[in-house]
Parts: structure tokens; sequence; C-alpha cells
């Protein structure tokens, strides 16, 4: 007979899982750095020449490359994305709930380029 393993589904936030604080803003960071790094990877590029790219430090495109975020706000990271070729886009709308808070997400479209 199989154990049962008991489990809790995801809210496919894993910082609200964890319960950190801000998990909607930490996700969406998140899913912009792993934008940023996979463009930044698809330049072939010394991360000096990035750096320059980016109007940023070395360390900064070290930090993007790795996927950590901690120390970039939002706007940083949409200023990245520009710097690389992208169009960002805010659509603000009544919350599909209709009550309470909205949210904030993130959609990446397209190849790297």
């Amino acid at each position: 007979m199989a154990k049962q393993v008991e489990h809790t589904l995801s809210s496919r936030n894993v910082f609200a899982d964890l319960g950190l604080p801000d998990p909607d803003e930490q996700l969406v960071k998140a899913e912009m750095t792993v934008k940023v790094a996979r463009l930044l990877e698809a330049r072939k590029l010394t991360q000096k020449a990035l750096a320059d790219l980016l109007s940023a430090s070395q360390s900064d495109v070290s930090l993007l490359a790795n996927h950590k975020f901690g120390r970039f706000s939002t706007e940083r990271l949409m200023q990245f994305l520009v710097r690389l070729g992208q169009d960002v886009e805010i659509i603000i709308k009544a919350s599909a709930k209709g009550k309470g808070m909205g949210r904030i997400t993130v959609k990446a479209g397209g190849k790297a380029r």
C-alpha cells in the first residue's frame, strides 16, 4: 500500500509561499532579472562590455547574470530591459477579483535577441 504524502498547492508565487514580505514585487523583480540575464547571455559580450551597455557596474552585471536581484529596483530592471532593446509596457486595469488588492505581473514575450 502506497504511503500518502501530504502536500500544499503552490500559489504560483514562491515568495508568497515562503511568507516573505512584498511577494508580488519580489516575483516581478525575479522574472525581470531572468529576462535580463537571458538577454545578456545572448549578447555573448564580456561583463565589461555589458556593463557599458547597461550603464552599470561590472558587479551589477555579475549579479544579474547570476539572477540576484535584491539590490535592484523594479525601475532599474526596466531600464536595463530598455537598454537591451526591449519594450516595457505597463498596463493598469481593474482587478479580476473585483475587490481588495490588485496584483503585479510580468509577462516576457518573444525570444532573446
